[in-house]
């Protein structure tokens, strides 16, 4: 419970809840897009460098081979269980099915952002290191969603090198990767001179940009006309399933607490910037309002609020 009332207290949490609120509230509340870009650039950039900078202090251990290796194991098999029950259970055609399985074995920054500044704020921050699992849980997902939904077809995909260039070159994937090197590379003593910048200001961005999440969020629930009550149900199902899955691996393959709680929110975010656009590429035949709907509008609130203190909790008690 006092993981559950430190969570629900945060002010970035609670900066999501009044979005939400204000959304559902019909209220003229909004954050300008190039704003919005410009605190999510920010934020990227902020955890890429003092994961590099953590690393670079650590040097290369066991648990970053381990932990990276369990979260592309995570990435790649996770679509293939999302895949089952959506057919079955949430009644998708096969290409529907494949596109928002893929969304749920990728993962979402902002999910791991917030969780990391909560658990470090309860000193059980994850190490740094987890900023390059994350890149890399980016894009096995994609793969594996399209497996599943081309699955059965001969034709030849004409859209392979786009996608792959798409997949490998995405903003995020470029912006955290980079921010990590360089962090990397410039140590403790050169992150010292940006902190002022990267580090001071870094939870008031993120309220900000939790603000404009929360108002999104509800937004696309509000209008989604896709969404079913079957599908509502998976998309509070597979976080939970997937994070359960993620902390006990992490558990289990040595981590710390915070570390094992973090792949556990990776495992069960769900993304919603580099997996839509691959998406828009390879199978512009599946319906965005769908995999939007159930990753923003319903999966995304869900981590924010319940998951980030049920992984640590988790986390704590088999740890």
């Amino acid at each position: 419970m006092d993981i559950v009332i430190a969570t629900l207290t945060s002010p970035v949490i609670l900066f999501f809840i009044l979005g939400m609120l204000a959304a559902f509230a019909r209220s003229d509340l909004a954050i300008p897009e190039a704003i919005a870009k410009g605190l999510s650039l920010y934020l990227m950039a902020a955890i890429g460098l003092k994961g590099g900078v953590a690393v670079s202090e650590s040097g290369f251990t066991p648990d970053l081979a381990l932990a990276a290796a369990a979260g592309v194991a995570l990435s790649f098999l996770i679509p293939y269980f999302a895949f089952a029950l959506l057919r079955s259970f949430g009644r998708l055609d096969q290409v529907n099915a494949g596109a928002v399985s893929a969304h749920y074995g990728s993962v979402s920054v902002v999910t791991f952002v917030t969780a990391t500044e909560i658990y470090t704020g309860q000193s059980i921050g994850p190490a740094g290191y987890m900023v390059a699992v994350l890149a890399l849980m980016e894009t096995p997902a994609i793969i594996s969603g399209l497996m599943l939904a081309r699955r059965g077809e001969k034709r030849a995909d004409s859209a392979g090198g786009g996608l792959m260039h798409e997949v490998l070159l995405n903003a995020s994937v470029v912006l955290l990767m980079g921010s990590f090197l360089i962090g990397l590379v410039a140590g403790p003593s050169g992150f010292e001179a940006i902190a002022p910048l990267f580090q001071i200001p870094f939870t008031g961005v993120l309220c900000f940009f939790l603000l404009d999440m929360g108002l999104v969020a509800a937004r696309r629930l509000v209008e989604s006309r896709a969404m079913t009550v079957r599908l509502t149900i998976l998309g509070i199902l597979f976080p939970i399933a997937n994070g359960v899955i993620g902390t006990v691996l992490g558990t289990a393959i040595g981590l710390d607490v915070g570390s094992a709680a973090a792949l556990g929110v990776l495992g069960a975010s769900a993304s919603y910037i580099a997996v839509p656009a691959a998406m828009r590429m390879a199978l512009p035949e599946a319906d965005p309002g769908l995999y939007l709907s159930m990753s923003l509008g319903v999966t995304f609130p869900f981590n924010i609020i319940f998951g980030i203190p049920l992984f640590a909790a988790l986390a704590q008690a088999i740890g």
